[in-house]
């Protein structure tokens, strides 16, 4: 064989040799900078999608939610407390009940 063939050939394999690694690692780069864009665009449709939902009137919790405690802070008669009281005995009750139970 020719020895300047033998140069060439010797140079084109250290050529590839440093090329390809290089090439590997910036393709790595790239999928994942890809794969984010696409996780990123997925979380800003997800996110359109959420304030659509609340745009199309699904405040009717919120709202419903306000009108009690607005109710709540307004509520001029004791109604309200005697109710809040009676609970109260309800789970006294409950709790007596149940520890009475444990304890048989």
């Amino acid at each position: 064989m020719d020895p300047d063939l033998i140069l060439v050939f010797g140079f084109i394999l250290v050529i590839l040799m440093l090329v390809l690694p290089f090439a590997y690692i910036v393709n790595q780069r790239v999928q994942a900078h890809e794969e984010r864009k696409l996780e990123l665009h997925a979380r800003a449709e997800e996110a359109k999608a959420d304030q659509a939902r609340f745009a199309n009137g699904d405040y009717s919790k919120m709202e419903e939610r306000v009108r009690v405690l607005e109710r709540i802070a307004t509520d001029g008669n004791h109604v309200l407390a005697m109710q809040i009281d009676e609970l109260r005995d309800l789970h006294q009750i409950d709790d007596r009940t149940a520890s009475r139970e444990n304890a048989s």
